[in-house]
């Protein structure tokens, strides 16, 4: 988060109330391998690391009672997330589960997600 925009950290420190979608270390590993390149590499193109991030961060406190049935939600970085739930389970744009949810923070409330979501504007620069 420190090798991203300042905005990043402003965003995730700010009094909120917002709602943080976090990805595992292990979904981060998993980007990595898949885009073939190494932490380090990725540090350096902030301003992709800065729209990523941001792409997991909305306004407002949403816990996981808040969302039902198809949802969108329009992230900090200005494109939206389709908030998905069935039979409990809530799924982000189609693809990208959260495992623990509800986890509260200062500042509003954090989802743990077992993938990085890629905002579309990125996944188009990056051919995914």
């Amino acid at each position: 988060v420190q090798a991203s925009d300042p905005a990043v950290l402003e965003a995730l420190s700010s009094e909120g109330p917002i709602t943080v979608f976090a990805p595992t270390d292990a979904a981060f590993t998993a980007l990595l391998e898949t885009l073939g390149v190494d932490v380090d590499t990725a540090l350096t193109q902030t301003d992709l690391l800065t729209q990523v991030l941001l792409y997991h961060v909305v306004e407002g406190e949403l816990s996981g009672e808040d969302i039902a049935g198809e949802t969108e939600l329009t992230t900090l970085g200005g494109e939206a997330i389709v908030v998905t739930t069935d039979g409990g389970s809530v799924v982000l744009n189609g693809t990208v589960n959260v495992t623990t949810a509800d986890i509260a923070a200062s500042n509003g409330v954090v989802h743990v997600i077992d993938a990085v979501l890629i905002p579309p504007s990125v996944a188009a620069l990056l051919g995914l």
